[in-house]
């Protein structure tokens, strides 16, 4: 048995998951590089407390099929365009947060809001500096969903049409993870967390989803423990961070400290855990 480093911590896999980790750790090969991905958890005040929208991923996805996931996905060439209407903290000043470039911090920004609109059709932007779209009843906003889903049209192209701003100021960065380089398909991903705007309704009308809602995360951790649900290690650390915010609120105003966390498959009493360098307080070591 392999023990746990000080300031580590192990987490069980899936079974497919584990055949691809075993293979790995009999003859390592040339990882195949983290493709820039971002991700965001939606909160909300709740009868029960906290809720986040999730989304179970449909079996048919190469990535993580099956699994509990918050809404989110890699970084599309066109989230560099500069034209894209901003206002809240600009590149550089997300650059300095997340510790990249000010053209790679634009891309993963603008990414997340994108994702957040195509997953379940939640607009982080309006037509002002302090104010959001409260109404996306109307079908013509499905139709602006299906065009940047078939990538007829970019994010900035629909802002730009719509005479919106993205709302920058309603991102907060919560964490850096990297897909452990035993992955087939690896993503080196940025979790930011939002409030749901007002007004404003998530969906399920993603083809990656099998099924989305909103949940308390004692709720879904609860699933992953008895197996009804199945998540990776990283939803799993931020799912206790969102079961220990005492509010939405409280949990935007919290500036945790981000550092990248790669985990790594370790054989233990005969099976294969990951072991991710993740301290006390969830955050990477």
């Amino acid at each position: 048995m392999t023990e746990p480093l000080a300031g580590h911590r192990d987490f069980p896999v899936p079974a497919p998951v584990a055949a691809a980790a075993r293979a790995w750790l009999a003859g390592p090969g040339q990882p195949p590089p983290a493709r820039p991905a971002a991700t965001v958890m939606l909160v909300r005040d709740g009868e029960p407390g906290v809720e986040v929208f999730v989304i179970r991923r449909a079996s048919s996805m190469a990535f993580a099929p099956d699994m509990t996931v918050f809404p989110g996905g890699g970084v599309d060439p066109r989230d560099a365009d500069p034209q894209v209407p901003w206002t809240g903290p600009g590149p550089q000043e997300w650059a300095r947060s997340l510790g990249v470039g000010s053209d790679e911090a634009r891309e993963l920004v603008i990414a997340a809001a994108r994702e957040v609109f195509e997953e379940c059709g939640v607009l982080l932007a309006g037509p002002h500096a302090d104010s959001v779209v409260s109404d996306l009843t109307d079908p013509v906003w499905d139709r602006e969903r299906d065009a940047l889903l078939s990538r007829e049209q970019s994010f900035a192209e629909l802002l730009i049409r719509r005479r919106l701003v993205l709302r920058t100021d309603l991102l907060r960065l919560r964490a850096h993870w990297i897909t452990p380089e035993c992955e087939p398909r690896r993503y080196d991903t940025w979790f930011f967390a939002a409030l749901m705007p007002e007004g404003q309704r998530a969906d399920d009308r993603s083809s990656e989803a099998a099924a989305a809602g909103w949940l308390t995360p004692a709720t879904a951790l609860a699933a992953h423990q008895d197996g009804s649900a199945v998540m990776l290690p990283p939803t799993v650390v931020m799912m206790e961070q969102l079961a220990a915010a005492g509010s939405a609120a409280a949990l935007l105003g919290e500036r945790p400290r981000v550092r990248p966390v790669m985990p790594w498959p370790v054989e233990q009493d005969g099976s294969v855990v990951m072991r991710s360098p993740v301290g006390p307080d969830g955050h990477g070591v």
